[in-house]
């Protein structure tokens, strides 16, 4: 299995966006699965707040393991991995993504009875997954 697949199959098992994405590349980078997922755990639905889409985060952070120690270096690749989520999704709020605000009982109301967190968003794990495997094949 391969990260991408690996990032949606843990999404759709239970763990947020966050958590999905990070774990499934941590272990190229010397950290456990086990401590991914609970770093990971705090960033889901857009640090509960509808803001930045959690599996943008956890692709943000795998992406720190690799380009961490170089400040100009994770500042590009930060800002190449926002630019191509966006051009490939339309946003990377939670909130605009969604069409809804998923901080709210109503929005998670909406979400559930519309099926985003089955449907919608394991397309957002799977895409950041797989910008973040391009940028990571690409350095």
């Amino acid at each position: 299995m391969n990260s991408i697949e690996d990032a949606v199959q843990l999404f759709e098992s239970g763990y947020v966006c966050s958590q999905a994405v990070f774990a499934a590349f941590s272990q190229d980078f010397d950290l456990s699965k086990e401590q991914a997922l609970k770093i990971g755990a705090c960033f889901g639905s857009g640090m509960r707040k509808a803001e930045v889409c959690g599996a943008c985060t956890g692709a943000l952070m795998a992406l720190g393991l690799k380009f961490g120690e170089n400040k100009e270096k994770s500042n590009e690749v930060c800002v190449r991995f926002l630019d191509e989520f966006k051009k490939e999704n339309g946003s990377y709020i939670c909130k605009d993504l969604l069409e809804c605000d998923i901080s709210t009982p109503e929005g998670v109301k909406y979400a559930k009875d519309n099926n985003l967190f089955t449907d919608f968003c394991p397309k957002m794990v799977e895409s950041a997954a797989r910008i973040t495997e391009e940028i990571l094949s690409s350095e």
